[in-house]
């Protein structure tokens, strides 16, 4: 069920359906970014959702998940086939570059929804294929 869900999740993703990746999410889902804050709620999420959308076109490829018996953590990893395109503050100029980027997230499964994401990546990587 969990690895379903996830799947889900990532299809949404790539279908660039911000709705359908917020129907696997919890209403106080939390949400970790690589280097980042942590966003708090399904509110905050749909904000990023929505500004990952004007600023990147991301497609995720070779996803493998992976999950507890119990079904309640799970974590995945992927490779990011990306181009940046509008730019975002404090990072370099957006001019449609295009990125690889091994990337990987785990998961909280509560109520057969995702309860937490923590995504990692190396932004020094990305920086410098953007650069």
């Amino acid at each position: 069920m969990s690895k379903d869900l996830i799947s889900r999740y990532y299809a949404a993703f790539n279908a660039g359906n911000a709705a359908g990746m917020l129907e696997c999410v919890t209403e106080d889902v939390e949400h970790r970014v690589n280097e980042g804050g942590i966003r708090r709620g399904r509110a905050k999420f749909a904000e990023f959702c929505s500004h990952m959308g004007v600023s990147y076109r991301e497609e995720l490829r070779d996803i493998v998940v992976f999950c507890t018996d119990d079904g309640s953590r799970g974590a995945a990893e992927f490779t990011v086939h990306g181009t940046y395109l509008q730019t975002d503050p404090g990072l370099p100029e957006a001019r449609g570059q295009t990125y690889i980027l091994p990337a990987g997230a785990f998961f909280d499964i509560r109520g057969g929804k995702i309860a937490r994401i923590t995504t990692f990546y190396n932004l020094n990587d990305w920086i410098a294929q953007v650069s």
